[in-house]
């Protein structure tokens, strides 16, 4: 009896979708906007809170950071910072971070190319990026091999997709395109194929400025217009322990002049580049991201910045790093503490060290994300896609970890909880041992109740067996390969393909920019 009626209901689900019942009953959540539904778990007392900013000021103080960038120097200088130019160690006072803690903005309005992009990076507001930085990809058909342009096309295809992935990101790295050229294929990329919010690599500033000015042609932006708003942003990231390098001082100075945003993000591994602590790790991290923080408001009051972290573990029989793990929970947990401490949006670190997409990576994933959810990072990055600690992105992890986030968004939404919620009549209208698939309740809500899965299965292991008893990983290749072959990028994106390409060829004729090395 209850097997027929669930028949009759996926029958009439059926015919729901081909749209015989003269309207759209499809569900349509928005993930595009998500605030944060739990209260941040701490794992430090408010004292200890304050004794690691103490220490972190006292680091930074007393010991330093060593700066490579001479302009960066005479910046921390001119603002009175104490300089050794000998050995090149910058003595930043806490007087000099507490003025920069006052003056950077605690919520970053971010522009993407369509207003239903935009987001707010705020603490309460939560977005995801997926695995960032990696060189090689990896899929079931092709293998595991170096990043290419292509494949850094699929990845924007995909992000641009799913609207749980908020922002672009370095997905992989395409190494068959010259390093003078590469920033233009990167960027045209993001530009032509999507219109969320872009991401600009910081490796000298006329890559830099080539990066923005192609925004601000795809956008239609004057020069004032663009450094009124933030409209990309990039990821520094310090040499820990205490080091901040040529190319990432150099991109602090250049975001900052611009407006626009800076994630500031040391990468710490304890035991290896930070104390083997998780108080310590913290410690260090925090140094470093408020010595990046100061330069930027030393360059420009008021610009914007994200707090960054990325702390973890080392497996300390080999050295390689380890990420889910609870020692990588226990340090973005903290990491929020910290962040709430300063009242500045904050990024987090999501991924995985499994060499394939399996149950290990699934479970590491997933820990690395509940800790940033837990946390109240604002900005999760690597939260989709990401193998073997960053050396490889995963097409189908991509999709497999978009179900974990979207379960997530969905965490966000308001459940409903008023009288037809909670459904006195139809308690009432099922007689004891009955069943509710038919009731007027179910009836008028099945279409859009609950959340319909990507990559999941819920058949049975008959059906399932039938279908060619496929994984979640082996499913998750052929979704990516519909979502590729019926992608088409948005009308305002594909629209500034033209003057995008006029530009790059005039560019790359002149020698394109090479990296600061």
């Amino acid at each position: 009896m209850i097997d027929e009626a669930a028949r009759d209901l996926r029958r009439e689900r059926r015919r729901g979708r081909t749209g015989e019942a003269g309207s759209d009953t499809s569900r349509h959540p928005n993930y595009r906007s998500l605030k944060n539904p739990f209260l941040p778990q701490p794992i430090f007392s408010d004292d200890q809170v304050a004794a690691i900013h103490a220490t972190a000021l006292r680091v930074l103080e007393e010991l330093g950071i060593k700066v490579l960038l001479p302009e960066a120097r005479a910046i921390y200088a001119k603002a009175g910072a104490l300089v050794d130019e000998d050995s090149q160690m910058v003595r930043i006072s806490r007087d000099m971070v507490e003025a920069a803690l006052a003056s950077a903005p605690r919520s970053i309005p971010a522009l993407g190319g369509d207003r239903s992009r935009d987001l707010t990076l705020e603490l309460g507001s939560m977005a995801f990026l997926a695995g960032s930085g990696a060189p090689n990809v990896t899929d079931l058909e092709r293998g595991r091999r170096p990043g290419t342009l292509q494949a850094f096309e699929e990845f924007m295809k995909l992000i641009q997709h799913f609207d749980v992935l908020h922002m672009l990101g370095p997905c992989v790295e395409p190494q068959d395109i010259d390093n003078r050229l590469r920033h233009y294929a990167v960027n045209r990329a993001q530009l032509t194929l999507s219109d969320k919010f872009p991401f600009i690599f910081a490796r000298g500033t006329p890559q830099v400025e080539d990066g923005f000015e192609m925004i601000r042609l795809a956008r239609g932006l004057s020069q004032d217009e663009f450094r009124a708003g933030a409209h990309c942003y990039t990821v520094i990231n310090t040499n820990s322990p205490r080091q901040l390098d040529i190319p990432m001082a150099q991109g602090i100075i250049d975001f900052a002049k611009a407006g626009q945003v800076l994630v500031i993000t040391p990468f710490c591994l304890a035991g290896a580049m930070a104390p083997i602590t998780v108080a310590g790790a913290l410690t260090l991290q925090h140094a470093e991201a408020l010595a990046g923080l100061t330069l930027a408001q030393i360059v420009r009051p008021g610009a914007p910045v994200v707090y960054g972290s990325f702390s973890s573990n080392v497996d300390m029989k080999s050295g390689a790093p380890a990420f889910g793990t609870p020692e990588h929970i226990k340090a973005t947990l903290g990491a929020g503490q910290l962040a709430r401490y300063t009242g500045l949006p904050w990024r987090s670190g999501g991924g995985s060290a499994a060499n394939v997409s399996d149950a290990q990576a699934a479970h590491e994933t997933q820990f690395a994300l509940w800790g940033s959810v837990l946390a109240g990072a604002t900005v999760c990055i690597h939260a989709a896609g990401w193998l073997e600690g960053g050396l490889s992105v995963s097409l189908e992890k991509l999709i497999t970890d978009v179900e974990a986030l979207q379960t997530v968004a969905e965490l966000c939404a308001t459940t409903p909880g008023d009288a037809d919620a909670i459904g006195f009549e139809a308690i009432a209208e099922v007689q004891p041992g009955g069943h509710f698939f038919s009731a007027a309740h179910t009836m008028a809500r099945y279409r859009t109740a609950f959340y319909e899965p990507v990559v999941a299965d819920w058949s049975n292991f008959g059906n399932w067996t039938q279908s060619g008893s496929k994984t979640a990983t082996e499913r998750a290749t052929s979704i990516w390969k519909r979502i590729l072959a019926d992608f088409q990028p948005p009308a305002s994106a594909a629209a500034a393909v033209g003057v995008l390409d006029e530009f790059i060829a005039k560019r790359t004729e002149e020698g394109g920019a090479a990296p600061v090395p």
